[in-house]
């Protein structure tokens, strides 16, 4: 398979959750995100040089494929690992950016107004990451062994939990802190008590 086979292979997929196409680099603040949305979910590449409809456009100058870097290793906390592979087709240069999943999250990306966000990968799309998420994201370096505790607080959670609920509905139905219900949320999903789904632009809570 030669390089435009290879591509051309990759561009029928379409942009999904482990793929993301870009016409160019413009904003290595912009190209971040994808990086730290890939990083914190299930990995991805990005087809650089690739228009939303599959076109190939290709990368116009080495300092696309400078930004590329800066992106990953500059605007991302902690840097987040990045394979950059070049591919020629139709006379242009492909650049294939892959991201493995990190044992490291969250991989946050910097904002323009120099803010440290995390992003996460849903379909096609990069979402800033909840609280809970971050919450998660602490629990999941505790020890394997770690076990949950039915305390109060947690049947209290639990029993008022009915359908899907946002954060803020579960804090306003269970009277507890802000901050307490998020690491419950957290500890909850790891121990697949609950799950969380993203409905309508927001993110949702549900028993299992």
């Amino acid at each position: 398979m030669d390089d435009k086979q290879y591509l051309l292979s990759l561009i029928r997929e379409g942009e999904h959750q482990q793929q993301d196409f870009k016409y160019r680099v413009a904003d290595a603040v912009k190209l971040a995100r994808s990086v730290s949305a890939f990083a914190n979910t299930d990995g991805g590449r990005l087809l650089i040089g690739v228009r939303d409809d599959g076109h190939l456009s290709g990368v116009r100058s080495e300092e696309e494929i400078y930004m590329m870097h800066q992106a990953a290793y500059r605007y991302c906390k902690p840097e987040a690992s990045i394979q950059f592979d070049t591919y020629h087709a139709e006379g242009r240069t492909i650049v294939v950016a892959t991201v493995p999943p990190s044992d490291k999250r969250p991989i946050c990306a910097l904002d323009e107004e120099g803010q440290l966000r995390a992003y996460i990968r849903i379909a096609d799309e990069n979402i800033v990451a909840s609280p809970v998420h971050l919450a998660l994201w602490r629990e999941a370096q505790k020890e394997q062994g770690t076990v949950i505790t039915y305390d109060d607080d947690i049947r209290h959670l639990l029993e008022v939990m009915q359908g899907q609920l946002t954060l803020n509905q579960i804090v306003r139905l269970s009277h507890l802190p802000r901050r307490k219900v998020i690491v419950l949320l957290a500890r909850l999903i790891r121990f697949n008590l609950v799950r969380w789904e993203y409905v309508n632009q927001q993110f949702v809570y549900i028993q299992q």
